[in-house]
């Protein structure tokens, strides 16, 4: 923000100081209002917004203390300064555990007016910055911003709803690259915790020696290394989300002390011997089969049940296939915005390209073959060459005879599966294998198919 672009209130009641004041900012390159009084502040301030209020403590009748009252009342993201005799000090200090950004001490110098002004300034403007991000970030973990169509994703999406006003603890799974702590992050900004800290945490890629530091903190002198006490994360989260992704790669003693501290909700430093409590809501996710590690003894069964109360599964991309012309598209516009050239969408082989995929990396694995896309695309559609992807399995290539020179999205899905269909003798089993999803998923996918058409007849 330009100073000029900066708007201040100056309140004092001995007209001599209000014009050298008034004078003096003005030349900083502020827009200043200048009041003689704190009545007539008060209605400036109900009638007018301001970036910064310096007042002075001492005026007869409304005084510096009322006009910072009805400030944090009617414009709390002001920033006010106070001016104040030494004999007032003590009143100033309690004037900042009311709210005020600053006091000044008379007599002053201009040059501390200018720099406590421009500090209030660069505070008020980090503060609405910080808002600004808070909710870019709220909007972007919004529910309407989790894409999928599929009934399977619908289904997802509603339980996510339904679990987000909740407290109990949560266990995501699905394979690598499926999102999972995208769900995690939408249950935390759509919960009452939204306002505090959602700490990602991932057990896979931090060394079994340091985990435990990491999640529980520790005392100086706990082990070697340790020259200074270290708060863990579980008390970082203070009141927020503690996400532990790929939590089956977690080893056993240290499941044991999580259990412990899911339980009583108090944690104990390493190296310590006092306690602390814990105020945090635990979403977990796996891309691992926790049950199958418990069987085996790899995982404890008591930490499962304690992370598993909602269970919440998505399924890889290749068995919602229906997703990804929408998913496709969204990471399109991601990254067209930032492009050298525009980038309006995807040639019909293009798409049929990304149909036939089997994507073992899932949705990430998408969205950087669509950022590829983008960035080698000389034309305004990405065509096959520019995804790097094969057009299709080793049964035979797709191709798109039969159809028009800008087929729809259902038309390329129904062509594709007749003729995988065909290409294997119409069996269903083997043609699911071909196409990467489930046997049901395909039988879902003929039973539309055959609506559609009977619709038409």
């Amino acid at each position: 923000m330009k100073a000029e672009q900066v708007k201040l209130l100056v309140a004092e009641d001995d007209p001599e100081m209000l014009a050298l004041l008034e004078r003096h900012l003005e030349r900083e390159g502020y827009h200043v209002i200048a009041v003689n009084g704190g009545a007539l502040a008060l209605g400036r301030l109900r009638t007018e917004s301001f970036d910064v209020v310096l007042t002075d403590l001492k005026m007869p009748g409304v005084d510096g203390m009322e006009i910072l009252r009805a400030s944090r009342e009617v414009q709390p993201e002001a920033r006010v300064i106070l001016m104040t005799a030494y004999a007032s000090i003590d009143t100033a200090i309690q004037a900042i555990r009311e709210g005020a950004y600053h006091y000044v001490a008379k007599p002053f110098r201009f040059e501390e007016i200018s720099l406590v002004v421009s500090k209030a300034v660069e505070d008020r403007q980090l503060r609405a910055e910080n808002i600004r991000l808070q909710r870019e970030l709220e909007g972007r973990y919004r529910f309407e911003n989790l894409l999928g169509k599929s009934p399977a994703m619908q289904a997802v999406f509603a339980l996510i709803q339904r679990v987000a006003g909740g407290e109990s603890n949560v266990l995501i799974t699905g394979e690598t690259g499926t999102g999972k702590e995208l769900v995690a992050r939408a249950i935390h900004f759509n919960s009452r915790r939204a306002k505090h800290a959602f700490v990602p945490v991932n057990c896979a890629a931090i060394p079994e020696g340091l985990l435990e530091s990491e999640l529980f903190g520790h005392v100086k002198g706990a082990f070697t290394g340790a020259i200074a006490a270290q708060r863990g994360l579980l008390l970082e989260v203070a009141g927020g989300t503690l996400f532990l992704d790929e939590v089956g790669a977690m080893p056993l003693p240290l499941q044991a002390k999580v259990l412990r501290a899911i339980q009583e909700r108090e944690v104990r430093p390493v190296g310590g011997s006092e306690t602390c409590p814990v105020d945090m809501r635990l979403v977990a996710a796996s891309n691992r089969d926790l049950k199958a590690m418990v069987t085996a003894g790899e995982f404890r069964d008591d930490l499962y049940y304690r992370l598993a109360v909602i269970p919440i599964h998505l399924p890889p991309l290749r068995e919602r296939v229906e997703d990804i012309p929408l998913l496709a598209l969204a990471f399109l516009q991601k990254y067209a915005a930032g492009a050298t050239r525009p980038v309006r969408g995807f040639s019909p082989q293009a798409m049929s390209c990304l149909l036939a995929h089997p994507w073992p990396g899932n949705v990430r694995e998408l969205e950087n073959v669509v950022e590829r896309g983008v960035n080698l695309c000389a034309r305004e559609e990405i065509s096959v060459e520019d995804l790097g992807l094969n057009m299709g399995p080793a049964g035979g290539e797709f191709t798109l005879k039969g159809l028009g020179p800008r087929p729809t999205l259902r038309e390329l899905t129904r062509a594709y599966i007749s003729q995988i269909l065909d290409q294997t003798g119409n069996d269903k089993e083997q043609a699911a294998r071909v196409l990467g999803v489930s046997e049901r998923t395909l039988y879902r996918w003929l039973v539309k198919r055959d609506q559609s058409d009977n619709s038409l007849s």
